[in-house]
């Protein structure tokens, strides 16, 4: 007997301002042990899953969060990503989904600060 279909819902976000979008650019990320990632934006509404390990993420201006296997994040347009780091001893993968407009091309942008 074939068991039922199962629906989890992980992650629901508003996309604001609202925006048409073209395309949806899919990456597999895979972060070192103990690797942080630089202060960054995304140009275009941002949304992923943890598939393996645990990421400290933080949006400027907000508290930590503590992502682990199976847990969804959204980075909105242009929102100063603080921490993006892998938080364990072991790689980190993620795999995330850039909203891309026919316009847009760029999927992060690196800050300086």
């Amino acid at each position: 007997m074939t068991p039922p279909v199962t629906r989890k819902a992980l992650l629901k976000a508003s996309i604001d301002p609202e925006k048409a979008v073209a395309s949806v650019e899919i990456q597999e990320v895979t972060m070192g042990p103990r690797q942080k990632a630089p202060p960054h934006l995304h140009p275009c509404p941002t949304m992923g899953v943890v598939t393996e390990g645990a990421i400290v993420y933080q949006i400027e201006g907000q508290a930590a969060q503590h992502l682990k296997a199976g847990d969804a994040f959204f980075e909105p347009a242009h929102a100063r990503v603080a921490r993006f780091d892998n938080d364990g001893d072991t790689p980190a993968k993620f795999v995330v989904h850039y909203l891309l407009s026919k316009e847009e091309h760029e999927t992060v942008r690196v800050l300086s600060k």
